[in-house]
């Protein structure tokens, strides 16, 4: 893996605003940045990324199955009590997932470690599966790339050929996101233009605009009832929203579905780790409350005493994150016992939350690489790539566009 300083491509910001990417600047700092690239082997990507991501999408799967059965653990991972049943039977169901985004820590040299699964509302898919593809071609047509060149980039397809799987053609579905974010917006209509290529009919609507009819099913603003519904809103926020009572009388099948609430979750962090400690991809973490009474000799749960002691320096050198986090906000990192950097945002500060031992990111020319590893259904179908100076992934890191070179 190596970051490589490439031309930028003339007037790629009229392209971009050409295209709807309207947030490739924000707030007076590049967003996407294609001053550089990241230049990615056949092997690291399918040997380091491609196929262990595709199996940690496999674990989290056997960890749903575990935790929908235990009331426990659904408590422990702050699922409210009265919805419950409804992210239990999501999963009895086998209500159908879109998509996920694994982060990764990789340094070209592997294995990658799992920093954590954006499973419900992963944002970044347009520049992923589109703009950074565009960057592809057009950088191969003016010579900058080699025409051998390529890029891990299926998930357009994967997209296409997931909702072709999943519906009959014509069927309706919603599309739905917060007014007024430009980034959430493009997120919606990259699955919702995957979805018009399947031959699915994809209407939009503004979340604030979702109603209710008599009956108590969901509708859009113009009185249609919405029988499926892609919604960029969290299921933890969902959960506490006053719509969340009609979610069993709505007869309505929810992209993605209740159980997602269970991986989009960090507590699914601790329970992957106890389910297949030592596993290449993962890392030690544990609930933060554990960690706390075993360091005061109080009594903890059977077993986590003893795997706290088999990870040695934990207690002095770790992450601390909240079971809720979009952007790394409330994160913070530990070393030496003492916190040494922590996210300025402390929106979830008020969340249970746990520890996960550090793993230092790459430093490539000044910046900290994290590899968002998507996955489509059940198979990882692509990557994107953001940077930060910060060892912190925050809201206005750096996209980079990549390609593969042998």
């Amino acid at each position: 893996m190596l970051k490589v300083d490439l031309p930028e491509r003339p007037g790629w910001r009229d392209r971009a605003a050409e295209l709807g990417f309207t947030f490739a600047d924000m707030h007076g700092e590049p967003y996407w940045d294609e001053s550089s690239a990241y230049q990615f082997s056949l092997r690291e990507i399918e040997d380091d990324i491609e196929e262990p991501a595709t199996e940690l999408h496999g674990l989290c799967r056997e960890a749903v199955a575990r935790i929908v059965e235990s009331d426990e653990l659904m408590a422990r991972l702050a699922i409210p009590e009265e919805h419950r049943d409804v992210v239990a039977e999501s999963w009895r169901r086998h209500e159908p997932e879109i998509y996920g985004r694994f982060d990764l820590a990789y340094d070209g040299t592997g294995p990658a470690k799992l920093l954590e699964y954006n499973a419900d509302t992963p944002t970044s898919l347009y520049e992923s599966a589109s703009f950074q593809w565009i960057w592809l071609e057009e950088q191969m047509a003016a010579g900058v790339l080699r025409e051998t060149d390529d890029q891990f980039n299926g998930i357009h397809e994967a997209l296409v050929e997931r909702f072709r799987t999943l519906f009959a053609p014509d069927t309706d579905l919603h599309f739905a996101a917060m007014a007024g974010n430009p980034e959430d917006y493009a997120t919606v209509e990259a699955m919702a233009w995957a979805a018009r290529e399947a031959g699915m009919g994809a209407h939009y609507s503004d979340l604030q605009r979702i109603g209710l009819s008599a009956e108590g099913q969901f509708t859009d603003a113009e009185d249609r009832v919405i029988g499926t519904l892609f919604k960029l809103y969290p299921w933890e926020d969902l959960f506490r929203d006053p719509f969340a009572a009609h979610l069993k009388s709505a007869d309505c099948l929810m992209l993605e579905p209740a159980w997602k609430a269970v991986v989009s979750n960090k507590g699914l962090l601790p329970v992957l780790w106890q389910m297949f400690e030592g596993h290449p991809n993962l890392l030690p973490a544990f609930f933060l409350d554990d960690v706390e009474a075993a360091a005061a000799g109080r009594r903890v749960a059977p077993g986590t005493a003893e795997a706290l002691d088999r990870v040695p320096g934990l207690a002095t050198e770790h992450v601390v994150k909240p079971l809720f986090s979009r952007e790394g906000a409330s994160i913070s990192i530990v070393e030496g016992g003492e916190v040494t950097e922590a996210s300025p945002d402390t929106t979830y500060a008020a969340h249970p939350r746990i520890v996960q031992a550090y793993h230092p990111l790459p430093v490539l020319g000044g910046f900290r690489p994290v590899i968002g590893a998507w996955v489509v259904g059940e198979a990882c179908c692509g990557i994107g790539v953001r940077e930060d100076r910060g060892r912190i992934t925050q809201d206005l890191s750096r996209f980079k566009p990549h390609y593969i070179r042998d």
